[in-house]
């Protein structure tokens, strides 16, 4: 396994904008998604990379507004969330993408919250 942090969390009003990262501790970063759980809800997938590493693939709720990319140079992972809606409130996780629909080395999450 390799070690994630999220930060980056925070309280925004309804269109603003976050930006959450993930700190790994190795190389893995197009292995790293974002998943978030809602209140009362089932912990739900928001975004990856292909397994090329090339593109990434979005959850049909955040398609267009949220963005996943990568920094080698300071071994992070950012969703950079833009046009943020009361429904994106959540604890946003991190995690290592081992194939299968399978994931582990699940980060601490971070509060993400937007007020309408």
């Amino acid at each position: 396994q390799v070690q994630l942090a999220e930060s980056g969390g925070g309280l925004v009003q309804s269109g603003g904008s976050l930006r959450l990262s993930c700190a790994a501790s190795g190389r893995t970063l197009r292995d790293i998604a974002w998943f978030r759980r809602a209140p009362g809800k089932e912990r739900e997938f928001v975004a990856r990379f292909t397994w090329s590493g090339q593109n990434a693939v979005y959850a049909d709720s955040v398609k267009g507004r949220f963005t996943i990319s990568r920094d080698n140079a300071e071994n992070t992972v950012t969703l950079q969330m833009n046009s943020l809606k009361p429904e994106d409130t959540a604890v946003y996780y991190c995690a290592r993408n081992i194939g299968g629909g399978n994931y582990d080395s699940w980060g601490q999450g971070t509060q993400v919250t937007v007020s309408s």
